[in-house]
């Protein structure tokens, strides 16, 4: 077992991470970063639409609306200060990204073009490269990381227990090149990302597998809101590898139309906004005309947008539509529905704060109450700066104490015996989640979800101590999933994201779900 010391150590490679590593090491502090595949890959890389920005010289934007919007699409369910501060900071943080060389597309006299996506009441997300904000976003963060002394990257390592003892966190322990290693760090930053790969269909790349939730609900941290997961109306309907590439928000933004085969636009019989109403709403109108129609997919019919300005606004999603023979200037897109985001996770402040002393969570690993039931289009990037950029405000700089933590003798010298069909049950797992904790959930697909996992559970037998990479990624997948589920049984209601067939009303009361782990066992917080 390797021993080292870092003030900081960020489990995490996306936005939210790099930037956090950044603003931290501007106070001289030695930070250490960790990501499970090489720097630059990660679910921020596929974010296509933009990022929210209300910007002081946006004359037709201001914070309160802002604020209004992503409420409403939060079904209730967001916290209203919460949103207030991360839209503040806003103007703020875009400002501090052009430091570090991250840059959003202009007009020609050099001012920020600003995109809309549904549920938005004007004009506010900027983007890059027309359609490759989160990829252009994290090639200057990951470049400006790489050149910056402070901070240390460990690639192809994965995280795979936090040390806690009297609910304060003193560091992690790695797996780094088949060795583990315990980094000792007063201050561990979770920015590991979602959860999509426990879904059969998904947008999210391979390593989204609900790593770093697992890790803090492992070490007793507070989860919140765990039923809530977002499948975005748009996937392209063709599976490559592990995801499904997604068709960006921002083209309904721009005018393209939901439609059949025969180009009939259905949207109006579901929303008076039709392809510009809430996430959720457009998902399951999607679902609901393939099951209608009994057909894989819908269409999405751009060409109304234009050839000139389709394929300058969106150039990565014409190129990887044409890959699968389709002229996006000509042909309706087809299109289905996929696990996209997720609002739940560790229960945060806006400062990263979990309920575990020393131990953040920021990105799409925490849940600070800014989506609620519905994440409104592009708040998602937003959300990773400004919480990147207030933990790094807030996080005191101490140097980590040595010491030994009982957790820490589990994983030296172990060995695991029998072999296990990692791929094969990780595929299984997939299909019991689409199938029974997807769009449309019951007290019935639930439970029989439950019985699938707990099956799982019992062919795979590694709670703990693992052989590899696969094998952790498993076993958090089974945690996740399992929270998942229960959290779901446990809100009788439909409310955003989470659609109860047996349960269509939304209650009158409004609240966050809280799970907390206690003695192995977890119980939901009143």
């Amino acid at each position: 077992m390797k021993y080292s010391n870092y003030s900081t150590v960020i489990i995490g490679g996306g936005i939210a991470g790099l930037y956090a590593a950044l603003k931290i090491s501007e106070k001289n502090k030695e930070v250490l970063l960790i990501t499970k595949s090489e720097l630059g890959e990660s679910n921020s890389k596929y974010a296509q639409g933009g990022m929210v920005a209300v910007l002081k010289d946006n004359k037709a934007d201001s914070v309160e609306s802002h604020v209004s919007d992503t409420i409403k699409a939060g079904a209730g369910l967001s916290e209203l200060n919460t949103v207030k501060f991360i839209s503040e900071n806003s103007d703020k943080v875009v400002k501090d990204l052009l430091k570090f060389g991250v840059e959003f597309d202009r007009d020609e006299e050099g001012n920020f073009t600003l995109t809309k996506e549904a549920a938005h009441s004007v004009r506010r997300i900027l983007h890059a490269d027309g359609d490759a904000t989160g990829r252009e976003m994290e090639k200057a963060l990951c470049k400006a990381v790489q050149n910056n002394n402070n901070i240390t990257v460990f690639e192809n390592t994965t995280a795979v227990d936090l040390l806690v003892e009297n609910n304060t966190c003193g560091g992690v322990i790695i797996l780094k090149d088949s060795d583990y290693e315990t980094v000792y760090s007063n201050n561990v930053i979770v920015a590991s990302g979602g959860i999509g790969q426990i879904y059969k269909y998904t947008t999210n790349p391979k390593g989204a597998t609900g790593d770093g939730i697992a890790l803090c609900y492992r070490a007793d941290a507070t989860l919140q809101d765990m039923e809530f997961v977002q499948f975005h109306p748009t996937a392209l309907a063709f599976d490559d590898e592990e995801n499904r590439f997604l068709i960006s928000e921002a083209v309904r933004g721009e005018g393209a139309k939901l439609c059949d085969k025969s180009g009939y636009e259905f949207m109006g019989e579901y929303h008076e906004k039709r392809e510009l109403a809430p996430r959720d709403i457009v998902a399951r109108a999607n679902f609901s005309q393939m099951k209608k129609n009994n057909t894989a997919h819908v269409y999405l019919n751009a060409t109304v947008i234009g050839k000139e300005k389709l394929l300058k606004r969106f150039p990565n999603i014409a190129k990887k539509c044409s890959e699968h023979g389709i002229d996006i200037t000509k042909d309706f897109i087809p299109v289905a529905p996929a696990a996209h985001y997720f609002m739940g996770g560790v229960k945060t402040n806006t400062n990263g704060e979990t309920s575990v002393k020393n131990l953040y969570a920021i990105g799409e690993a925490a849940s600070t109450g800014l989506h609620g039931a519905n994440r409104l289009a592009s708040n998602s990037i937003l959300e990773c700066v400004v919480c990147a950029y207030s933990v790094s405000e807030n996080i005191e700089n101490s140097t980590p104490t040595k010491k030994e933590y009982p957790i820490i003798k589990h994983y030296e010298n172990q060995t695991t015996n029998n072999t296990v069909d990692v791929k094969s049950l990780k595929s299984e797992l997939q299909n019991i989640m689409w199938t029974g904790v997807g769009i449309y959930r019951s007290e019935q697909s639930l439970n029989t979800a439950k019985e699938g996992l707990n099956k799982i559970s019992k062919e795979f037998d590694r709670t703990d101590f693992c052989s590899k990479k696969d094998e952790y990624e498993l076993r958090n997948m089974l945690i996740v999933s399992k929270l998942i589920v229960d959290s779901a049984l446990n809100r009788k209601e439909s409310r955003g994201a989470h659609y109860r067939l047996d349960y269509l009303n939304t209650n009158e009361k409004c609240e966050h779900s809280l799970i907390s782990k206690n003695k192995g066992e977890y119980s939901f917080v009143k």
